[in-house]
């Protein structure tokens, strides 16, 4: 029967006991350990490096980030999208201003517009709003649709006005 000194108070005790008779150190525990772990530095067998599974976190952990995202999102995206229209009515033109890195101005003559068409679902009913449809005699396929337009029928009227008061 092989001794080896026990590592907590160093006396001699035999490999095969379960703990040191002298401080009650787990000899049987810790020699397993021992043994089943490889050398420092020496390759570890096939079997120990080979991946059984890849365990990721699942996205129902990360609802709430993904759902908050997609709240935050379009409605940077609508102020971005308001910014970049301008519609402004002066007593004798009317300025249509599109983009915001690139811009482009229209000006049109009250008297060039040939029809003021105004669209609205009944949920845009409901709250006010519109797409309004200005066709010009400029050219031919002409028509600049404005959505989402606060109250379109004044606001044909208020350009109707302009046509009617040169």
């Amino acid at each position: 029967m092989a001794l080896i000194n026990c590592p907590e108070c160093g006396k001699q005790v035999s490999i095969e006991a379960q703990t040191c008779p002298g401080c009650g150190y787990p000899i049987a525990e810790k020699q397993a350990q021992t043994q089943a772990a490889p050398p420092a530095g020496a390759p570890l067998p096939a079997s120990q490096t080979q991946v059984l599974a890849e365990i990721r976190p699942s996205w129902w952990g990360f609802f709430w980030y993904l759902f908050f995202f997609w709240l935050i999102i379009p409605p940077i995206i609508a102020y971005f999208r308001r910014a970049a229209t301008v519609l402004r009515i002066y007593p004798q033109r009317v300025t249509l201003e599109r983009g915001l890195l690139s811009k482009s101005y229209q000006d049109i003559n009250p008297k060039d517009i040939r029809s003021i068409d105004i669209d609205q679902s009944f949920l845009q009913r409901l709250v006010g709003i519109g797409t309004l449809t200005l066709s010009t005699a400029a050219t031919v396929d002409a028509a600049e649709e404005l959505r989402s337009i606060p109250d379109p029928k004044a606001v044909r009227d208020l350009i109707l006005a302009q046509r009617g008061g040169q």
